[in-house]
C-alpha cells in the first residue's frame, strides 16, 4: 500500500491563523475542535480545491449517492499513514449531510416548506489536509501519494508565510427573530404530546428557526462565535455561492476507527449559572431529573438498535450512560454507545442505517420524522445534520449539527431544539430553545 506524505509545520493552537490562507479557496473546509478553550476535541482538519465536488440530486436515492462517495474514494486510492503519525485522515472525503439526507434514505411526506433550498448533501474529495494534533502540539500537512509534488511544494510554501489578509466584518441588518410566535410553538407541542397520548411515540425532538438579513464575510461570524462558545466538533464549510455552514456543535454523531463504532447522544440539558453555587445546583438537578434521564435513555435505545443495523451481532454496548458535560452556555446529560462494524459492512453503511441521529429526531424515530415534518413550517436543511470527514482508511468521524448556522442568500438561519415528552412544559421548552442558541444570537448582534 502507498503511504502519505507528511510535512511538518509550526504549531498552531487555533486553527483560525491556517485556515485564513485558504478562506477563499474553492471547497474550503474546516472541522475544528474548538482549541484552546474547548478540552475534548483533539484534531482540526481544514482543506481547499477538491478533486471533486459532489452533492446529491434531488431525486437520488440514498444508497445510490453513498455508492458515489464509496467510488470516489476507492479512485483516490487507499493510503496509510508513515509511523509515528496517529492522524485520523489520508486523504478522502470532507463536507456535510443535511437533516433532509433523511429524505433520501427513507420514506417520508414533504410538508414542510424547501425555503433555503440548500443541497441535501455536499462533500469534496481531498488530497491534502492540514492537520493540528492538540495532545501533541503539532501541526503538519498530510499529502495523499498521489498528489503532484509541484502541488506539495506550493501548499508547503502557502502554510509558511503567514496569511495577510484584511479581515472583512459581517453584520446582521436587523435583530434575528424566530419564525414562531409562543403561541404556535405551545399548539406544536400540545399537537406531540396529543401523539405521545395516543402511543404514536414517546419523545419527539421540536426546533424554531430564527434568522435575519445579513452581509459581509461568514468567516469573520465564525471567528467570533468560536471565541465565543467553543465546543469539540465545530466546523465552517465554505458554499459556492459566497455563502457558508458555520457549526459550533458538542455534539457527536458517529465516528469509526479500526472499524470501532462509537456515538455519544446529547439529550438533557440546564443553562449554565450566575454564581458557582447556582451552576453547581443546576449541574445537579440534571443529573438527578428522572425525566431527562429517561428521556437519555429512550435515545440509548434508539441508538443500539440503530448501531445493530451494521455492527456484529452481541458487539454493540453502552460503557458510559448519564455523564456531565459542560460549555459556555449549558450543561448537557450525555451517554455512549459502542459497536464493532460487521465483515461486510463500511462507515457508508453505518450512516444509511442511523442517519440522521436519534438524538435529534425522537422515538420511535420514522414517526418522529414525520410529526417533525408536519409540525416545523420549514425544512431544517443543515440543522441536526452533519459534518463528517470519511477516509479512503475508513477512518469516519461525524458531529450533529445542533448550534448550527447558515448563511446563504443574504441571510443567517439558526434553529434551537429539545426533546419533547408527555410531561414536557412548553414554556421551559420554549426557554431551553432559546437559552442552547442565545450566546450564538447575542455574539452576532453585537458584531
Amino acid at each position: 500500500m502507498l503511504t502519505c506524505s507528511v510535512h511538518p509545520l509550526p504549531y498552531r493552537a487555533n486553527p483560525a491563523d491556517y485556515f485564513a490562507a485558504i478562506r477563499h479557496a474553492p471547497g474550503a473546509v474546516l472541522l475544528d475542535s474548538g482549541r484552546p478553550s474547548a478540552e475534548r476535541g483533539r484534531f482540526d482538519l481544514l482543506s481547499a480545491w477538491p478533486l471533486e465536488q459532489l452533492a446529491v440530486a434531488p431525486d437520488e436515492r440514498g444508497s445510490d449517492f453513498l455508492q458515489r462517495l464509496r467510488d470516489n474514494l476507492t479512485r483516490l486510492g487507499e493510503a496509510s499513514l508513515p509511523a509515528p503519525y496517529e492522524l485520523p485522515f489520508a486523504g478522502g472525503l470532507i463536507g456535510y449531510l443535511s437533516y433532509d439526507f433523511g429524505r433520501h434514505l427513507e420514506n417520508l411526506p414533504s410538508q414542510a416548506l424547501d425555503d433555503l433550498q440548500l443541497p441535501d448533501a455536499r462533500f469534496g474529495l481531498y488530497d491534502w489536509a492540514l492537520i493540528s494534533d492538540h495532545h501533541q502540539a503539532t501541526s503538519q500537512l498530510v499529502f495523499h501519494p498521489t498528489l503532484a509534488d509541484s502541488e506539495r511544494q506550493r501548499l508547503i510554501q502557502l502554510f509558511s508565510q503567514p496569511a495577510a489578509e484584511a479581515v472583512e466584518p459581517f453584520k446582521l441588518q436587523a435583530p434575528m427573530n424566530a419564525d414562531l410566535n409562543a403561541d404556535q410553538y405551545r399548539q406544536a407541542i400540545e399537537r406531540i404530546q396529543q401523539y405521545i397520548q395516543a402511543g404514536d411515540c414517546y419523545q419527539v425532538n421540536f426546533a424554531q428557526r430564527f434568522r435575519a438579513p445579513c452581509q459581509g464575510d461568514p468567516w469573520t461570524a465564525y471567528c467570533a462565535l468560536r471565541l465565543a462558545c467553543p465546543t469539540p466538533f465545530s466546523g465552517f464549510q465554505s458554499l459556492p455561492d459566497g455563502g457558508a455552514v458555520l457549526s459550533l456543535s458538542p455534539e457527536r454523531f458517529v465516528k469509526v476507527s479500526e472499524r470501532h463504532v462509537e456515538t455519544r447522544p446529547i439529550k438533557g440539558t440546564r443553562p449554565r449559572g450566575l454564581s458557582a453555587a447556582e451552576d453547581a445546583a443546576n449541574a445537579a438537578e440534571l443529573l438527578a431529573s428522572p425525566k431527562d434521564r429517561a428521556e437519555n435513555l429512550m435515545i440509548v435505545d434508539l441508538l443500539r438498535n440503530d448501531l445493530g443495523r451494521t455492527c456484529r451481532t452481541g458487539s454493540v454496548r453502552v460503557p458510559e450512560l448519564f455523564s456531565l458535560e459542560s460549555y459556555p452556555n449549558v450543561h448537557h446529560l450525555v451517554s455512549s454507545v459502542t459497536g464493532e462494524l460487521a465483515d461486510d459492512r463500511d462507515a457508508l453503511d453505518l450512516i444509511a442505517g442511523s442517519f440522521p441521529g436519534g438524538s435529534i429526531t425522537g422515538a420511535p424515530k420514522i414517526r418522529s420524522m414525520q410529526i417533525i415534518d408536519e409540525l416545523e413550517p420549514t425544512r431544517r436543511g443543515l440543522y441536526c445534520g452533519s459534518l463528517l470527514y470519511l477516509d479512503v482508511r475508513g477512518e469516519m468521524d461525524s458531529s450533529i449539527a445542533i448550534r448550527s448556522l447558515l448563511v446563504k442568500d443574504g441571510q443567517v438561519c439558526c434553529w434551537g431544539g429539545g426533546g419533547i415528552v408527555a410531561d414536557s412544559e412548553w414554556q421551559a421548552e420554549y426557554q431551553e430553545s432559546i437559552t442552547k442558541v442565545k450566546v450564538l444570537l447575542d455574539t452576532l448582534q453585537n458584531l
